[in-house]
């Protein structure tokens, strides 16, 4: 993900992040906590979301009815790719008192990070289920399909996981070798092992950070970068404007030449739907071929 990268960017402070129980935006790595199998008499009601990744899978896959809470930045368009659908729900301001309020018969994305908030509610031992982060478009699929099963409507799981295979079984690739860079704000490279390096590989696009043996985040100079070569430059789009240091380092002109792929960072910090409109943005730009959503 390019998540890490847009945290230290100064976007959000990670100090706030670690310190506020439903900011957490990175998913949980522990495993699938115990969940009350689906049936009409244990299909939670109240859902409360404790991560920005768990929120949007929430906003797919659960009736409005049920959703009690989602974290803060569940409205925020920059951020989340589901801020639309967050609107008119209710949105908690960060505190375990806020949650048991609520008294949620499900918690989804318990964050990872380890707060006196966090130990409250993990004691209070509410029905939760912890998401892993996903790196790949499996991963995408298998979480859909936890928390689909999770909030009683599996179904429903299974027609997302069905829509997305389509479009992206229709998408166009690259027919040349391709080689681009995820270059962000203050030098940032994504490498392998990551979403977006996955979202490259599908469109046949190699990934200029494992072409070079980088890892999965690194930093790359302009001139490290100009003198490699990359056929395209994806970035986020909100760095089309200079707004600081960070972005102003992305106008360089010596980065001139090297046509650029725009990709919302709301569509790859997050493994869930938007996964698709990232892949069609990315194939779209290498291609010159647009396919709209079915």
């Amino acid at each position: 993900m390019a998540l890490t990268a847009y945290l230290r960017s100064g976007k959000i402070a990670l100090g706030a992040l670690a310190g506020v129980l439903l900011a957490g935006a990175a998913w949980s790595a522990a495993v699938p906590a115990a969940v009350p199998a689906a049936g009409a008499d244990s299909v939670p009601r109240r859902i409360v979301s404790l991560n920005l990744c768990a929120d949007q899978l929430v906003l797919a896959l659960a009736d409005r009815s049920q959703i009690a809470g989602l974290t803060r930045y569940a409205g925020d368009p920059a951020m989340s790719a589901a801020a639309a659908q967050a609107r008119g729900l209710p949105i908690l301001k960060g505190s375990a008192e806020e949650v048991m309020a609520i008294d949620p018969d499900l918690v989804i994305g318990m964050p990872a990070r380890r707060s006196p908030a966090i130990a409250v509610l993990k004691a209070r031992k509410y029905p939760a289920l912890d998401l892993r982060s996903p790196d790949s478009y499996l991963d995408i699929r298998r979480s859909i399909r936890d928390v689909a099963k999770a909030v009683g409507h599996p179904a429903r799981g299974e027609a997302l996981i069905a829509r997305m295979d389509r479009e992206l079984a229709g998408l166009p690739r690259a027919r040349r070798p391709v080689v681009a860079a995820y270059y962000q704000r203050r030098g940032y490279l994504t490498g392998t092992g990551t979403l977006i390096d996955d979202l490259m590989t599908r469109v046949g696009v190699v990934n200029l950070a494992g072409k070079l043996g980088k890892p999965a985040l690194s930093q790359m100079g302009l001139e490290e970068l100009t003198a490699a070569r990359p056929d395209f430059l994806v970035v986020d789009t909100a760095t089309d404007r200079v707004v600081d240091q960070g972005t102003a380092m992305m106008h360089h002109p010596v980065l001139d030449g090297i046509p650029r792929i725009g990709i919302p960072q709301a569509w790859t910090v997050c493994g869930g739907p938007a996964y698709v409109k990232a892949a069609r943005a990315l194939s779209g730009g290498v291609t010159g071929k647009v396919v709209s959503a079915r």
